[in-house]
């Protein structure tokens, strides 16, 4: 059944429903595994080996309009050098440049930098009976991180981080609107650090794009385009802020909710690898990714035609039964493989180490200093998005 003749409503603009999607996730899974929205013209895939099959299928599913639902809808077609937009033949090219500056060894090197912001961000917190997972780290974290990535200079890295953040956030139950002018502020930004590092180079990612060469699909050996530098690095910049800024704030919120794991994750803190991935299963921050249908499907007796959005729901897949042992179970010693909040095959998150490493760091930092803590329930807020999900403040109390 498709939704319609379930009665199950899924409807990812809904503050209720976004609040806590699980069971609605696990309804679509039992009683619409293919589900219709009629209101915003989607269909939605629930049940994890059609998630995980669906996202490998670059043919059937189609990256051309990005991976946003509200850019599938407007049919905006990426600029090159957007590998979150591209399929064969220049995503491999594209992603394999990419690759070759976006090294674990790379994102390693600022490791020691990251834990050093840190501690500087939570050294004046010790003492105080209060603090905020998201305002006193997961907002400014992983901008830092970025900037030292890019080579952004620090007094310039709290706009750009706004600037990203503005181009995902939506109103409260509505879609975000998009429009040719929703990355101009980010592209004229990068602009002049690009002019600046032309003239200026560093040893930073944005000097390693302006400068390598590769072989596109054409088998040309070039240099990246002055606008695919700028498509690279304000991807970069958007993708690694906002999402790393939720995770930080679902390891408050959840490891405030489990004192018993959050004692044993501090007694082992050989486990914290594993907690920041059971963390990404558990709480994704990226609750979906969007395709455009290349091609009619069928799922269930059901024909998709081509020319559809289809919207991957990886949050109910991390939490598939036929997956998982006791899924909706938080379980920082779990060992069943990889989830699917980083995507999978061709298209999986390149900054998906980096991303760890920031998880990581920020969770050993928080627990060297405030190894207990409750949530101040009265003043959580969630973040009015619908592209990412998780708190836009976590305050908790520290004894």
């Amino acid at each position: 059944m498709t939704g319609i003749e379930s009665g199950v409503n899924y409807d990812p603009y809904d503050l209720e429903i976004n609040a806590d999607p699980y069971p609605v996730y696990r309804r679509l899974r039992e009683e619409a595994p293919i589900y219709y929205n009629e209101k915003y013209d989607f269909w939605a895939l629930s049940r994890h080996a059609d998630v995980e099959g669906a996202v490998s299928n670059h043919a059937a599913f189609s990256h051309r309009y990005g991976a946003i639902l509200e850019m599938i809808r407007a049919r905006m077609v990426s600029p090159p050098g957007n590998v979150l937009g591209e399929d064969p033949p220049m995503h491999p090219v594209h992603r394999k440049l990419m690759s070759r500056v976006f090294t674990p060894k790379k994102m390693n090197a600022l490791e020691e930098q990251t834990r050093a912001y840190c501690a500087s961000s939570l050294d004046p917190l010790v003492g105080e009976d209060k603090f905020d997972f998201v305002k006193d780290l997961g907002n400014e974290m992983p901008m830092r991180v970025i900037g030292m990535l890019l080579g952004i200079p620090e007094s310039d890295q709290n706009a750009v981080r706004d600037v990203a953040d503005r181009q995902l956030r939506t109103e409260p139950g509505k879609p975000m609107e998009i429009t040719e002018r929703t990355t101009i502020p980010m592209a004229k930004m990068f602009s002049e650090y690009i002019d600046y590092r032309e003239k200026h180079p560093s040893d930073d990612l944005m000097t390693a794009l302006l400068t390598i060469e590769f072989e596109d699909h054409t088998g040309e050996v070039r240099k990246l385009t002055r606008e695919e530098v700028l498509v690279y690095v304000s991807v970069v910049a958007g993708a690694g802020n906002e999402t790393t800024g939720r995770l930080i704030g679902w390891l408050g919120k959840v490891l405030g909710e489990h004192p018993d794991e959050r004692r044993d994750i501090n007694k082992n803190r050989e486990l914290i690898p594993n907690v920041i991935d059971e963390m990404l299963r558990f709480e994704p921050t990226g609750p979906h990714l969007a395709r455009y249908v290349a091609r009619d499907v069928e799922y269930y007796g059901t024909k998709v035609p081509e020319g559809s959005a289809m919207l991957l729901l990886v949050g109910s897949a991390n939490r598939d039964a036929k997956r998982w042992t006791d899924p909706d179970r938080f379980n920082p010693r779990r060992s069943e493989g990889q989830h699917l909040t980083f995507g999978f095959g061709i298209h999986f998150c390149l900054g998906a180490s980096l991303a760890r490493m920031e998880g990581r760091v920020a969770l050993q930092e928080v627990l060297n200093r405030f190894p207990d803590w409750e949530i101040d329930y009265d003043n959580i807020r969630m973040a009015p998005t619908s592209t990412v999900r998780g708190w836009e403040t976590l305050p908790v109390f520290v004894p």
